[in-house]
């Protein structure tokens, strides 16, 4: 049995915009096999979208905490849900 892809949303607070925060996280992601976006917004944090195996999003997650990321990050607010699918590749937006 296939498990269900899981989405993970990941708001990442600090220094994220402008050091190449984007680029990294979406490397990281296509290693891991997941599919999603990272967008940047006005108030300077980034928004991580990634669907794809819950395992595969949980270490994610961790590399975005883990302080090995470009730039500094301060917080990440995660929230989980089911995979809705028609995503493809991983994007800076």
């Amino acid at each position: 049995m296939t498990e269900n892809p899981a989405r993970l949303s990941a708001w990442v607070h600090g220094q994220v915009q402008g050091v190449g925060f984007r680029w990294w996280t979406r490397s990281r992601a296509l290693e891991l096999g997941l599919t999603g976006y990272a967008r940047n917004h006005r108030d300077g944090r980034v928004h991580v979208v990634a669907e794809g195996p819950r395992a595969a999003c949980e270490t994610l997650l961790t590399l975005l905490r883990s302080g090995d990321t470009p730039g500094r990050v301060d917080l990440v607010v995660d929230d989980w849900g089911d995979g809705r699918a028609g995503i493809i590749g991983f994007e800076e937006r």
